[in-house]
């Protein structure tokens, strides 16, 4: 069953756009919030998830899926990235995924950026 989620914080970059989700989707939010906001730590500024598995059904990498969330768009703004180079961003974002790729997660599309070169 889906469930629609609508992420984070409004700030320059608008409202984040709202995307209906299965549990991969689910579970990849729920692990994103954990890691950049924690009960002392509110750095997560923006997060937009989006599935976009719908635009590469049938690609020659996710035809045997077993999964039908295969592709995410992520973006988002936190205080964690600042001093981070892009790849050491996305790695950072990335590791905390590894089972969502264990299971059929072929791809994600990251934007992240500090408050600063977001405009916040």
């Amino acid at each position: 069953m889906a469930s629609e989620s609508a992420s984070a914080t409004a700030g320059p970059l608008g409202e984040p756009k709202t995307s209906i989700f299965g549990p991969m989707g689910r579970s990849i939010e729920v692990k994103i919030r954990k890691e950049f906001t924690g009960e002392t730590d509110d750095s997560l500024l923006f997060l937009e998830l989006v599935d976009c598995s719908h635009e590469h059904r049938g690609h020659a990498g996710v035809r045997n899926s077993t999964t039908q969330e295969t592709h995410f768009r992520i973006r988002m703004v936190s205080d964690q990235f600042d001093g981070l180079s892009r790849v050491k961003r996305h790695q950072k974002v990335m590791g905390l995924l590894k089972e969502e790729f264990d299971l059929g997660l072929h791809s994600l599309e990251l934007w992240v950026k500090t408050p600063k070169e977001a405009g916040y």
